[in-house]
């Protein structure tokens, strides 16, 4: 392809009755005024989508559309043009073509980035016209730290050698911003953030240190490297959460926020003794997210409104149940966000606060000082608060005091760690919480998990394996060969997993009279019946099935999650 000519966007999309003639000399009018780009104005106002946009410019180009979200891009092709490039001219490298590299641009009409793109690659090139926004995400997944954090690595072992060092010099040294150890966990943390990553783990074993990422509820393998750097990064994580960097015996936890890729992310650590030296797990709470409402979480919608319903009742005991890491916590943001009115005084007594919700009052509990849930809880029911919600139901006392709450015209949010839903109330009566107290103030129990989500970008059909095919038949009968099934082959897009995201997966057991009759008596088997029967077979498996059926995730990751209910 010849080098690109100029063209008038406007006229195009007028020509194309994308934009109607008012539209274009209003956003005509507001580039002489601001200098932006004209396509960038019309997108903004609602005009024309970005999609739009990129399709005119493409067939008034005679060049191809390439939409990225179901592209595999390539990583040893895209590197041919350095990632400065690729952000300052929104371009990345696709595929060989014809002898020539393909572009893919969000503005093949820029000369100026043309020809520099030409000198860089030094290779004759074709376009391809590609929409920004998902160039953006391309390019963040694409350029990851791996080669930068390896190499940073062994600059810091190099910079350690056998010498000793003074470690606690680093935390007050000049140009520290240049030190090796700072240049690794800074690249470390900007490529967690790109993989979307919820946990980082430094963990040092005889002869070397390796750095993983829990992506999607999965560890991945990020680098290995020499294990004399576990010590300078367990030191330096530890100033930057304020912890005792002398005391190396004991666990710590700690919390730090920090910036990385215009996010705010709040950074929950904890330390551990072990034999090679300290392990180090950091679980990274993305603060600019936004909290999820509860139509965005995976829960079916006539559980939702069911949900709804209860948590606009005047007081009761609500659960939500589930092992660490299923998600308990972002249910009971969305639940916290639907009941946050001005009407309302809402408290959390946390341990740790995970996420700062404006006009919530929230605690955090120090048994360093004895502020414990118990404490905490008795000293906010004499806040006059209308919702509490207590982080966890650790203990007897915890419980009692929250159910009396429940009882006494408070609506009371709270976890605890059971397999379901049903089994919940007989884990209470454990605890040594009276029957009649569950009987009457517990309104509901919602047990979760998270699946893994098939990526968008691979998806495929899939031929069930013989243990996948006996499984759902159990659950389905012999209508399994008659339906469709997909996985994910693996791309760029999901780091070669087949799985990009997670969902909800949900059950819930409503304490109706019948079902608070029953945990009132103390025969667990019969509660367990009725339970069972008030639920209707919408269980957490059949959830799982139901998702595996209609192609959102796949069969063997549906196992996978229901394993974690039946043990």
């Amino acid at each position: 392809m010849a080098r690109p000519e100029k063209v008038r966007l406007g006229q195009i999309l007028v020509q194309q009755k994308w934009l109607s003639e008012a539209q274009l000399q209003f956003a005509l009018d507001d580039q002489k005024r601001s200098g932006r780009k004209l396509g960038r104005i019309c997108i903004e106002n609602g005009f024309v989508t970005e999609e739009q946009v990129s399709a005119a410019l493409a067939k008034q180009l005679s060049i191809p559309y390439i939409t990225l979200k179901f592209y595999s891009v390539n990583p040893d092709l895209v590197r041919l043009l350095p990632e400065a490039q690729a952000r300052r001219f929104r371009a990345i490298a696709l595929e060989e073509k014809n002898g020539a590299l393909l572009i893919g641009m969000s503005d093949p009409t820029d000369l100026f980035a043309y020809d520099e793109i030409s000198r860089v690659v030094k290779r004759r090139i074709e376009l391809a016209m590609v929409n920004e926004g998902e160039l953006l995400q391309t390019i963040d997944r694409v350029y990851r730290r791996t080669d930068e954090i390896t190499d940073f690595a062994r600059e810091l072992e190099q910079d350690l050698g056998d010498a000793y060092v003074d470690f606690g010099a680093l935390g007050g040294a000049p140009g520290l911003d240049e030190a090796p150890v700072v240049k690794l966990l800074q690249s470390v943390f900007d490529d967690a953030t790109r993989v979307r990553a919820s946990d980082i783990h430094i963990e040092p074993q005889e002869t070397r240190v390796q750095i993983r990422f829990r992506i999607d509820g999965i560890l991945h393998m990020q680098t290995e490297a020499d294990s004399k750097i576990a010590q300078a990064l367990a030191l330096r994580l530890k100033l930057m959460s304020g912890l005792d960097i002398s005391e190396k015996r004991l666990p710590q936890d700690g919390r730090f926020a920090m910036q990385v890729q215009q996010q705010q992310i709040d950074v929950r650590i904890s330390t551990m003794p072990t034999q090679f030296g300290e392990s180090v797990v950091m679980r990274l709470l993305n603060q600019s997210g936004g909290i999820l409402n509860l139509d965005s979480i995976g829960m079916p919608p006539a559980m939702v409104q069911k949900f709804r319903a209860i948590l606009q009742r005047p007081n009761g005991l609500v659960l939500v149940t589930g092992p660490t890491g299923s998600g308990k916590t972002t249910t009971l943001y969305g639940a916290l966000a639907e009941l946050n009115a001005t009407a309302n005084k809402l408290i959390t007594i946390e341990d740790p606060v995970e996420y700062r919700l404006p006009g919530i009052n929230q605690v955090q509990v120090n048994e360093k000082i004895e502020l414990s849930f118990a404490r905490v809880l008795r000293s906010a029911l004499r806040q006059d608060p209308d919702v509490v919600l207590v982080g966890e139901m650790r203990d007897q006392e915890t419980a009692q005091i929250g159910m009396r709450a429940a009882l006494t015209g408070h609506m009371v949010l709270s976890t605890l760690h059971t397999n379901d839903a049903a089994s919940t109330p007989i884990r209470l009566l454990d605890m040594g919480v009276p029957s009649y107290m569950i009987a009457s103030s517990l309104q509901a129990v919602l047990a979760q998990r998270l699946v893994r989500l098939i990526c968008e970008s691979c998806t495929e059909p899939h031929t069930l394996q013989p243990n996948e095919q006996e499984w759902l038949k159990a659950e389905l009968g012999e209508t399994v060969t008659e339906r469709r099934y997909f996985h994910g082959r693996g791309c760029s897009h999901c780091n070669g997993t087949g799985y990009r995201g997670r969902t909800g997966v949900y059950e819930m057991l409503e304490m109706t009279e019948e079902v608070a009759e029953a945990a009132n008596h103390q025969d667990p088997a019969r509660f367990l019946k009725v339970a069972t029967a008030q639920m209707g077979g919408q269980t957490l498996r059949r959830h799982a099935v139901s998702l595996a059926v209609s192609g959102k995730t796949t069969a063997a990751e549906a196992m996978r999650v229901s394993h974690q209910f039946e043990k």
